[in-house]
């Protein structure tokens, strides 16, 4: 049974390493995808978003073909979903002008965003101080 939303947050806290699958750019964003996809080995998925196409529609249909699929063998609904969003990270004021876009992706059910070029960590908290979303696929 899982005691956590995703089985990466799990192993995080246990100081256990995590493995992922996905391309920076064009994964097949479909709802038999998604299907597929929800038998991963990996602890979670990326989706490349950074240069590849942002693709809402095209995520939310992933989605969906994965909680139909699921649960994941460990007890999840989903395989733990990170999308790399298409955000340059270096400032305050470029995370803040697209915050439309991580809620956009987390809206659509992601467990995540990959906060691209951020060079420390006072943007990534800075980020979710900011973002009050609830997800639900």
């Amino acid at each position: 049974m899982a005691s956590r939303i995703n089985r990466a947050i799990e192993l995080l806290a246990q100081d256990q390493a995590i493995y992922y699958v996905g391309a920076h750019s064009g994964h097949v964003l479909t709802r038999a995808q998604g299907r597929e996809d929800a038998g991963t080995w990996a602890d979670y998925i990326n989706i490349g978003m950074e240069h590849g196409a942002f693709d809402m529609a095209g995520l939310e249909e992933y989605l969906r073909g994965m909680v139909e699929a699921g649960p994941t063998r460990s007890g999840h609904r989903t395989p733990t979903i990170i999308v790399e969003a298409p955000v340059n990270g270096t400032d305050i004021a470029n995370v803040r002008y697209n915050a439309w876009q991580f809620r956009q992706i987390l809206g659509r059910g992601a467990h995540g965003v990959l906060l691209c070029q951020a060079r420390n960590a006072g943007r990534g908290a800075r980020l979710c101080r900011e973002l009050p979303v609830s997800a639900s696929p």
